[in-house]
């Protein structure tokens, strides 16, 4: 053999080798156990697996149980050879509760080989065991398959005297990997009872979930987003993690207050006092706590690092956002701010505050009002101080002004707005990953090639709004008839894991739209002229990403949702067709609207039905009638808005009554023939 030959063939074998070991390797390590996905196991209740090298000699160690435990040790090399090891304790762990020994003293024969390119590793062992009736021989394979997409280890346990099937399997993770604690918040945001409990708990998520996901909160039935079960379930079962619930507070710091630096004291008597309370929290990492909670914190050994007793009484919310203002503001990020409005008063539901807290965020709930003079002054001050296209989180105060007056001010320096302040456990669920590999793929009914060619009848679609945490996704009917969902497409990158949830569990009936008018809720004609292509450049990558065809659009800047101007000006619509080139069409408002037009076969239609969540059946499928009525041209084209507070039983009940010469189809169909075919009258906006 020549010398060249020589080389190369060394260099292949060193290669074919280390590809070997690399494979191998990853079975090595510690493991735990997964128990929602794996065998009973009796009053241990658990397992850890430890597998180490030395050498050629593979060492492994199974703990069963935690407190009360057994441990067992196998040595032995994967050459096929047998090995032997001495039977050192008479526990029969598998199931303790079988009358069932093993033999002290003697041996265990045990052998063991590689397969599967070192994916997997198959060990065999024969040893005695002692029953009522005597000593029996037993022999049990042992396999151990590493899976390479997940992670995850799992062995499997099959024994000469078991009957095929029930054979015993546990999964396993690497130790370490994906543990976190977990919460039941109760139903009481009062200042003056459960709210200081509920905002310290709140503000130790915030901090504890700094640089791993590590407190989730399950919220009562009545939150608004009602989504925090399914989820926990999701990231149970598909993510691998392991929780450990927390029955109260004093526990949860206990647990937890080595990631904590400091505290905050506010003032039960000064409600403001708390928002500011947060965006210290976050600067210092710090909890918030009322003064009956001192001791609590002090016993923890925590440091006081603000106190906030008596220090605004007397003094407005505009004087005490100034100061804060002053105090924090140019240590705050610049890409998000929290607006921790919705109730007010002494009702507070901060749900929002841990993903403030998170990203060291400016809080406030200033008013938008323009005759609200220096709470607006500060909030226009505020908002221009932020990096473009800023995340505007929370929500306006129902106390001091409207949706319409905060989005369209948000809008006028192009930020976005991505509500509200309920929404829950933001700081766990942007660090959960989808799976690997894991692509967004969104129900298309839409055949391409296809001519879709409409008849003379009505075509009515349903769009269920407010986002998808907020609906009706988790209540009765879903999947029964066609129906589309507004999707906040921010998810992608906020809450990735959580929207790969929604993505995972659609039916074939499930469409998703990007919306709100923007990459978060925006107004297009609040927004000048010279940002709104960015933000609709930005809204359309996340389209991509989520394989959205169809886009939202909606606009409240000139007026309330049935007396204002919810019309679209050409040149906002404009803007639209030319940075969204790819969908199949636009929807637009809320309450109906009045912009229509089509492109190239790609209809703009705004709603003309808005089902309010109190409308008797009959009276419904009534006004349905009389719309069909005074649109007598056929095909009718009959876009309905559904709020989030009705589920798809009620509308679907509605539908049944409206007879054959009404068809409901998914909307992509729905734009596809309205595409084809328009009987509406193309309408802007003048100005």
């Amino acid at each position: 053999m020549s010398k060249k030959i020589w080389l190369v063939s060394l260099v292949l074998t060193v290669w074919v080798s280390f590809s070997f070991a690399q494979e191998r390797s990853s079975l090595f390590g510690k493991w735990e156990l997964i128990p929602d996905k794996s065998s009973e196991i009796s009053l241990y209740r658990t397992l850890s697996v430890d597998l180490q090298k030395v050498g050629q000699k593979l060492t492994l160690i199974e703990k069963w149980g935690s407190k009360r435990s057994f441990s067992d040790t196998l040595h032995f090399k994967t050459d096929g050879k047998v090995y032997q090891n001495s039977i050192k304790n008479r526990v029969w762990p598998t199931n303790v509760f079988m009358g069932i020994s093993q033999a002290v003293g003697e041996k265990r024969k045990v052998t063991a080989n590689w397969m599967k390119n070192g994916e997997v590793l198959t060990i065999h062992i024969a040893y005695p065991v002692l029953a009522s009736q005597g000593k029996v021989n037993l022999t049990e394979k042992h396999i151990f398959q590493w899976n390479k997409t997940d992670d995850l280890l799992t062995c499997s346990i099959e024994r000469s005297t078991r009957k095929s099937g029930s054979d015993f399997k546990y999964v396993l993770k690497r130790a370490g990997t994906n543990d976190a604690y977990f919460m039941r918040l109760q139903d009481n945001w009062q200042i003056d009872e459960l709210l200081p409990v509920q905002a310290f708990l709140i503000s130790l998520q915030g901090v504890v979930n700094a640089d791993a996901p590590r407190l989730y909160f399950i919220y009562p039935k009545s939150w608004a987003f009602n989504y925090t079960p399914a989820v926990f379930d999701f990231y149970k079962d598909k993510k691998n993690f392991t929780f450990t619930e927390l029955r109260n507070h004093e526990i949860a710091l206990q647990r937890l207050k080595q990631y904590v630096k400091g505290y905050v004291v506010w003032d039960k008597s000064v409600r403001t006092s708390l928002i500011v309370a947060f965006t210290v929290a976050g600067l210092e990492k710090a909890v918030v706590v009322s003064e009956d909670m001192l001791p609590l914190v002090e016993k923890a050994g925590l440091k006081m690092v603000e106190d906030f007793r008596w220090k605004f009484a007397g003094k407005s919310d505009a004087e005490i956002y100034r100061w804060a203002y002053e105090h924090y503001w140019d240590r705050c990020n610049k890409d998000f701010i929290v607006w921790l409005g919705g109730d007010y008063g002494k009702i507070m539901k901060p749900g929002v505050a841990d993903w403030g807290i998170y990203k060291h965020v400016f809080f406030n709930d200033l008013s938008t009002r323009v005759t609200d003079t220096e709470e607006y002054a500060l909030a226009n001050k505020l908002l221009s101080e932020m990096n473009p296209m800023a995340m505007v989180m929370g929500w306006h105060s129902y106390g001091k002004d409207l949706e319409r007056e905060h989005v369209s001010l948000c809008s006028h320096y192009g930020h976005r707005v991505e509500g509200l302040n309920t929404l829950p456990n933001l700081s766990f669920s942007s660090q959960v990953h989808p799976a690997p590999g894991f692509k967004f793929k969104n129900h298309h009914n839409v055949v391409p090639g296809k001519k879709y060619v409409p008849e003379k009848k009505v075509y009515i679609t349903c769009i269920q709004t407010d986002g998808l945490g907020i609906g009706a996704w988790l209540k009765p009917g879903r999947g029964e008839i066609p129906y589309a969902w507004e999707t906040i497409i921010n998810y992608s990158w906020l809450a990735p894991a959580m929207m790969e949830f929604f993505y995972s569990t659609a039916t074939a009936n499930d469409y998703f739209i990007g919306a709100l008018s923007g990459p978060g809720y925006l107004y297009p004609k609040a927004v000048p002229p010279k940002l709104l292509p960015n933000l609709i450049k930005e809204a359309k990558r996340m389209m991509d990403l989520l394989d959205l065809q169809v886009f939202e659009l909606m606009d409240y800047s000139e007026g309330a949702t049935v007396e204002g101007n919810t019309e679209l000006t050409k040149q906002v619509v404009d803007a639209y067709y030319k940075g969204m080139p790819d969908v199949i069409g636009f929807v637009n408002g809320y309450a109906p609207a009045f912009t229509f037009t089509v492109r190239n076969g790609k209809p703009l239609i705004s709603y003309d039905y808005y089902l309010s969540p109190t409308r008797k059946k009959a009276a419904a499928v009534a006004d349905l009638h009389e719309l069909a009525e005074i649109n007598k041209r056929r095909p009718y084209f009959l876009l309905m808005h559904v709020r989030e507070n009705s589920d798809i039983k009620r509308v679907k009940g509605i539908l049944d009554g409206l007879g054959s010469k009404f068809e409901v189809v998914p909307l992509d169909i729905f734009l596809k023939m309205a595409g084809r075919q328009p009987t509406f009258k193309e309408r802007f906006l003048q100005k």
